[in-house]
């Protein structure tokens, strides 16, 4: 079988990458200036293509014999002047893959979408891959931008894809791995003092692409998973993680007006170059919440066993 990952240079994508390369011929699709170190030691070969998302002739090129496709590729920032370049990279990225797949008549596609595209809803704890999409003050421009793309997937499947939906939640790697999910770890790194009072849900990297392996050798096609190990408190992963890291854990909670502050300061330090800090209006908010992104269903499917937390923690250091 020949295996076309986008995004295979990305902290999901590669790690896909080596799970998907005992079912077959690995093929990257990646920008002309892209990095390839994530990949660097495999022990196994990758062809490599390269092109745009934004360039369908490229796209088309690149399938040309291919058996499966798995879509990693994606832009991730809550920054509120990148909802434009979110919804070209995710949105249109999305719809010109699908169009190149049509036009060459390649039928399977695995789609990495994320749980921000279920949505959230301030009235529900607990959403599972069911819960219709809603507007809500708590939908980030990312979360719409992963949202549309969905949409674009199932598309192709009305069309004539095989189509297979993930959606991860937070991703952990390896610190060295220097994704955006990793900024989670520089937080407690960082001997910050404040902790969110909200949740969050989160899995090991391995695992996510081993259960994304499996799903598509049971064929799960036409069906969409969340990926998710647990939900945890904002201050018990960070005690966790300062107890693995030898650090002091964040042991004040945030207050609603020191939240606010936060936000507003954060604002400014951004504009000058000061900060990467992710917080914003919509992420402040998010932060707050305790909701559990329901994995009932792979595990159903999979009878799915995760590494424990601490195996994560130390695996990342």
């Amino acid at each position: 079988m020949k295996i076309l990952i986008t995004g295979i240079t990305g902290l999901f994508g590669s790690y896909l990458a080596k799970e998907f390369a005992s079912l077959g011929e690995i093929h990257g699709f990646r920008r002309i200036d892209s990095s390839s170190r994530l990949l660097e030691g495999v022990g196994f070969p990758i062809i490599w293509h390269e092109g745009e998302l934004s360039d369908i002739e490229s796209l088309e090129e690149s399938l040309e014999g291919m058996d499966l496709v798995v879509h990693a590729a994606g832009k991730v920032s809550f920054d509120a002047h990148d909802e434009e370049s979110l919804h070209r990279t995710n949105v249109d990225g999305t719809t010109n893959l699908v169009n190149a797949m049509l036009n060459t008549g390649v039928k399977k596609l695995v789609h990495v979408s994320s749980v921000a595209a279920i949505g959230r809803s301030p009235e529900l704890l607990q959403l599972d891959e069911n819960f219709k999409w809603v507007e809500s003050p708590l939908n980030t421009d990312y979360g719409v931008s992963k949202y549309l793309a969905e949409l674009e997937a199932w598309r192709g499947e009305q069309e004539g894809l095989d189509l297979l939906v993930v959606n991860p939640s937070i991703l952990l790697g390896r610190i060295s791995d220097a994704r955006s999910s990793s900024d989670i770890y520089h937080y407690v790194l960082e001997e910050n003092s404040y902790y969110p009072k909200g949740d969050l849900n989160y899995i090991d990297v391995r695992d996510a692409a081993g259960q994304v392996r499996e799903l598509v050798e049971k064929e799960a096609w036409g069906e969409r998973f969340i990926l998710n190990k647990e939900q945890i408190s904002y201050r018990e992963f960070f005690e966790k993680m300062a107890a693995v890291f030898g650090k002091k854990a964040p042991s004040k909670p945030v207050s609603p007006i020191m939240l606010r502050a936060a936000v507003f300061f954060n604002a400014i330090f951004r504009k000058i170059g000061l900060s990467k800090s992710p917080l914003n209006k919509k992420t402040a908010m998010i932060s707050q919440q305790k909701v559990f992104f329901d994995n009932t269903k792979v595990n159903k499917l999979l009878g799915s066993s995760y590494r424990s937390l601490d195996e994560t923690l130390n695996w990342s250091k």
